[in-house]
């Protein structure tokens, strides 16, 4: 059973993750200044991170199905911590590299045991506010990321600049460490007595093999190693897919056999897809478009943000009553936001003037991700709840290196036509993608499973 800190303890550990996935994107000039980097390192200090933890993240969330979820989440919040002190005081380029890498692996074994603990050990009503919960902080943690970065910078505390970024992860991190083992219960699978080594060795290599071109091909103007490490990712998953299967698979294939749990995914994907490109446009919009500094660019995102929150806190009651359909809902509001932001851009509209229409965008991003994830876990056996988590949170990174790499075709194949001519083909582009989400609703299950309904093999192991 779960304690009363075991919410807001694991929903600690997302938040920094998620954050630095972010936060980063404004501490780039100060870094790059600082360590004297070229424009490479740079790209790694972001693409290291990425690359490292969407390819884990599989074989994270099963690692807590064999070895145990809380010992998982305390051990990746441990090396994230230890990675985040590295990066706030590497004293080169490289060194920044290695270390946002590492804690990149530490948010991928860190971060499915959250939604995998959330299954476990809330059912019902309470499951449903716990995963919108997640939802919550994980979107308030993505919009703010900039704020808080810009923030930290233009501060300066304590004369670390940039470095702050990172080390602000520390303190939440131990305090996180320090209350994990009373408040967080165990649990684990109790059919995985193993973990199926050859399988993550394969599903690790082929999402790596995937993610790296999505995250520098267009940089690098696609060159042939893109296309060969795409060739290469679709022979490594059609091995995974034909093996002999062991007794405890990586994933069993029976999570892919339910409609909800696979039109989930895809919903997911199409969902991370518009708000990741959606973050980077803007962001590159208001600073080299309207000429923000890092702090007002980040303050730019706060109607998003509110947006977001007031209609993260509406989405359970509206998903009692309407079902799969708020999903829509959110995807077509997402629509409305998008198009009166491609109006006011075009009108050359002052910045302030924006502010409606960033505030119905977020209303679209609350009422949408909560609902897709209670979708996608609402069937699953508690047996599995790490791989799909791991899963789930996979589409997640695959689907935000899929947005960005598709927008930056768009933005940037546009930006010799002026910033603001590139980010109204990126608008268009999202929101062809906002109503690509809302028809993928309508493959969802018209009512999701019963939550926490057991099927007869699935026994969960778990002690207190």
């Amino acid at each position: 059973m779960p304690r009363s800190g075991t919410l807001p303890t694991v929903l600690a550990g997302v938040f920094i993750t998620v954050l630095d996935f972010f936060i980063v994107n404004v501490a780039v000039p100060s870094t790059q200044r600082d360590l004297h980097a070229g424009p490479t390192a740079i790209e790694w200090v972001v693409a290291g991170y990425a690359l490292a933890y969407g390819s884990g993240l599989i074989l994270g969330g099963r690692l807590g199905d064999v070895h145990g979820r809380r010992r998982m989440f305390s051990l990746g919040t441990a090396l994230f911590t230890l990675a985040s002190v590295a990066c706030g005081v590497a004293p080169s380029a490289t060194a920044l590299v290695v270390a946002r890498v590492a804690q990149g692996a530490a948010a991928a074994l860190l971060s499915p045991q959250v939604l995998a603990i959330i299954r476990t050990a809330y059912s019902g009503a309470a499951r449903v506010r716990a995963i919108n919960a997640y939802a919550l902080t994980m979107g308030l943690a993505a919009v703010f990321g900039q704020l808080i970065g810009g923030v930290l910078i233009h501060a300066d505390l304590f004369g670390l600049g940039w470095r702050a970024c990172f080390l602000l992860n520390v303190p939440i991190g131990i305090t996180v460490l320090a209350v994990a083992r009373r408040v967080i219960p165990e649990s684990r699978a109790a059919d995985a007595a193993r973990l199926d080594l050859p399988g993550a060795a394969l599903v690790t290599a082929a999402l790596a093999a995937t993610l790296l071109p999505l995250i520098e091909g267009r940089e690098q103007g696609w060159p042939a190693w893109t296309w060969m490490s795409f060739a290469a990712s679709a022979a490594l998953f059609t091995a995974f897919g034909r093996r002999r299967l062991p007794r405890s698979p990586l994933i069993d294939p029976a999570l892919f056999r339910q409609r909800g749990f696979v039109a989930g995914l895809f919903t997911y994907l199409a969902f991370t897809m518009g708000m990741a490109a959606y973050f980077l446009i803007f962001a590159l919009y208001v600073q080299q478009g309207r000429g923000l500094d890092a702090l007002q660019a980040g303050l730019a995102f706060v109607p998003i943000g509110a947006g977001y929150l007031a209609a993260s806190l509406l989405a359970p009651r509206l998903t009692a009553r309407l079902g799969r359909q708020v999903i829509a809902i959110g995807g077509l509001t997402r629509v409305v936001g998008l198009a009166l932001l491609l109006v006011m851009v075009g009108q050359e509209a002052p910045v302030a003037w924006l502010v409606p229409a960033l505030l119905v965008d977020g209303i679209g991003m609350g009422l949408a991700l909560g609902p897709i994830m209670t979708t996608v876990l609402a069937g699953v056996a508690q047996e599995h709840a790490g791989a799909a988590a791991g899963a789930l949170t996979t589409a997640q990174q695959v689907g935000g290196a899929l947005g960005v790499g598709a927008v930056g075709i768009v933005y940037y194949g546009s930006v010799g036509d002026g910033v603001p001519t590139a980010f109204r083909h990126g608008l268009i582009h999202l929101i062809v993608v906002a109503l690509v989400l809302t028809a993928l609703v309508q493959l969802l299950p018209r009512k999701a499973g019963k939550p926490g309904a057991p099927t007869p093999s699935a026994r969960e192991g778990a002690t207190a």
